[in-house]
């Protein structure tokens, strides 16, 4: 799952609203609105973003939650490390090699960290 697609899954259920009637209105399919909330597609057009905006109709703060969400849930990132440190390539290569093995917990620590929270 994508924290884009987590958030529309979210939205969507706390409205009431099925896939099969979200997608209509979208004029997408139910499959590809599927696939999108479960991260087996990559992120959404700047388009489709507005339509999901306008539909559940967010603004301002939320709006732009939504909208960096996306931008952060392509499910196949790929990590360009030439011309940085060797333990930055090797950062990059063991977090490839063992994120599934990796617990949330873990995970959020490593977000934690990232993001620079307290």
């Amino acid at each position: 799952m994508t924290p884009f697609g987590e958030k529309v899954r979210e939205l969507r259920k706390e409205r009431g609203i099925s896939q099969k009637l979200m997608a209509k209105k979208l004029a997408i399919s139910p499959a590809y609105l599927s696939a999108l909330e479960h991260g087996h597609r990559g992120r959404p057009s700047w388009r489709l973003i507005q339509q999901i905006i306008s539909f559940f109709n967010i603004i301002w703060d939320e709006a732009e939650e939504l909208e960096n969400l996306a931008r952060l849930s392509h499910p196949r990132t790929v990590v360009d490390t030439s011309g940085l440190s060797a333990r930055a390539t090797e950062l990059v290569n063991l977090l490839n090699q063992d994120i599934r093995e990796l617990s949330d917990e873990k995970i959020e620590k490593m977000l934690k960290i990232i993001k620079e929270e307290p």
